[in-house]
């Protein structure tokens, strides 16, 4: 192994979760008068925090979304994801492959950390993460693709970033990896290759990840 700490994105790499949430974001921001689509929710949002949709809309309208806006949008996804969520097809053997050959991983997630263990609680994977290997935007104040929770992470890991590699499914998630001096993986499932493009490698399957670290 190459690398002595593998650092993985949550949604949309661990759990199916892009598809509930950014229909649901789309939603709610259309609700409140900010018409969004889901292709939009996925182009602007995906794998950023939620300061993120906050400072886009009120850049783009000059209005701000309503206090309680993180409050109702987060009761809304969590009784979804409660309701919905499942691994993402291949996370489980991959996690049980890694263990099972004692590689290093962790999380770290632009989520908040109740969104992470939501999540983990209903799809079982928190099996594999307990408190030490989970870091959330929520750590650092700037999320990506600000660098500063892979770097968090690592430090908190005791490894260096080019000891590193970022397993990633959006483009903010990949300038933030590069942004911090670590190797990424581009997994392009559900995101275009396209807007992957400046990772250092590409893949489609889960399953294949621990052949590309090798």
């Amino acid at each position: 192994m190459r690398y002595d700490l593998i650092i993985f994105d949550n949604d949309g790499v661990l759990v199916d979760s892009e598809p509930i949430s950014n229909t649901m974001l789309a939603a709610y921001l259309t609700e409140l008068g900010h018409p969004t689509s889901y292709e939009e929710s996925l182009r602007d949002y995906m794998g950023g925090a939620m300061h993120r949709v906050h400072d886009l809309i009120l850049e783009r309208s000059g209005r701000r979304l309503p206090d309680d806006f993180d409050e109702i949008f987060h009761e809304r996804v969590f009784a979804a994801f409660k309701r919905e969520l499942e691994p993402m097809a291949g996370a489980v053997e991959v996690l049980e492959k890694l263990t099972a050959e004692a590689v290093p991983f962790c999380l770290a997630s632009s989520g908040s950390h109740e969104r992470i263990r939501v999540g983990h609680r209903k799809t079982g994977l928190d099996k594999w993460f307990d408190d030490e290997r989970i870091f959330s935007s929520q750590d650092v104040g700037r999320g990506k693709p600000a660098p500063d929770l892979f770097l968090h992470a690592a430090e908190r890991i005791g490894v260096a970033p080019d000891k590193c590699v970022v397993v990633e499914d959006s483009p903010l998630g990949v300038q933030a990896a590069l942004a911090a001096g670590m190797d990424v993986c581009g997994f392009t499932a559900m995101t275009p290759v396209e807007r992957l493009r400046d990772a250092t490698q590409l893949f489609s399957d889960l399953r294949a990840l621990p052949d590309l670290l090798v």
